[in-house]
């Protein structure tokens, strides 16, 4: 099996609507792709109308989360989608997306970077607004050359010029939250130096004892040398090994497929999660 445990849509930042998504997952060679869009489920249904036969879908999602200042991102897999508190978490982090890339737009427009935010949107459609929608207008403007490029220091990176914070989610609150409603917690690429500052090994211990499910240490954001380190540190705390692309569509260079997860692994998130279950592909439209 060919599992890949954490991919995007254009329900969030990703450039591929739900049923490409799960059609591009079939035709890379996928059995399992996961839906973990930011902080929504809204490309759920849709993904699962249109899932190909013999492709199983995994209902998740990537929860923004922020601890002493630093961003990290929880991917919940398979929890309940209507469970009140985690529900409301969710709709608090989206309702301040659009503030936050109205206030960056307007810093990029103090610096002399002619965006409007009329671009911006017109790039997000109907997805969250986010950081990568800003960082594609500068790639149309010609301001810097890549998406890459945009989230580095200079520009949209935490701390950058642009920066804006905005409400995330303290990691340990979002576990309880995530448990709650029945689903399996991961902590997504949390060694990607090059996205900003990391949290110490000694956080995704405390971060284990406070439930967390597993790591996800195959991503094209971490070295060799760094996957053998946080393999070696998931089995000292018991953790799950995850692997996957983190696909992005055309924003990114990543394609689905390019890491996955064992089988094994799978079976376990699985037999952990109650709040929902896997949905298998009948033939979509």
């Amino acid at each position: 099996m060919r599992i890949d445990l954490h991919a995007h849509s254009n329900a969030s930042d990703g450039t591929d609507t739900p049923a490409e998504l799960v059609r591009n997952a079939a035709a890379a060679g996928l059995d399992v792709v996961a839906l973990t869009d930011h902080d929504t489920t809204r490309g759920h249904a849709a993904a699962a109308a249109a899932l190909p036969e013999g492709l199983t879908l995994v209902p998740g999602a990537e929860l923004s989360c922020r601890l002493d200042g630093i961003s990290m991102h929880l991917l919940a897999y398979l929890f309940d989608p209507a469970e009140p508190e985690l529900l409301a978490e969710r709709e608090l982090i989206r309702d301040d997306r659009v503030p936050r890339a109205r206030s960056m737009v307007a810093k990029l427009r103090e610096l002399g970077v002619p965006v409007t935010w009329e671009q911006v949107a017109r790039i997000a459609g109907d997805g969250s607004v986010g950081r990568p929608h800003i960082a594609s207008a500068l790639v149309e403007l010609g301001v810097v050359d890549t998406v890459s490029e945009a989230f580095g220091g200079d520009w949209l990176a935490d701390g950058g010029r642009v920066y804006v914070p905005r409400h995330e989610t303290d990691p340990f609150d979002a576990i309880r939250l995530v448990k709650a409603a029945g689903g399996v917690t991961v902590f997504a690429h949390p060694a990607a130096v090059k996205r900003g500052r990391t949290v110490p090994e000694a956080v995704i211990a405390e971060l284990a004892t406070a439930g967390l499910d597993g790591i996800e240490v195959d991503h094209m954001d971490h070295e060799p040398a760094t996957r053998a380190r946080l393999r070696g540190l998931a089995a000292e705390l018991g953790l799950l090994v995850t692997g996957s692309s983190d696909y992005h569509g055309s924003r990114k260079t990543c394609v689905l497929g390019e890491y996955t997860t064992d089988p094994e692994v799978y079976g376990e998130i699985t037999r952990r999660a109650t709040g929902a279950f896997p949905v298998p592909g009948t033939g979509g439209a």
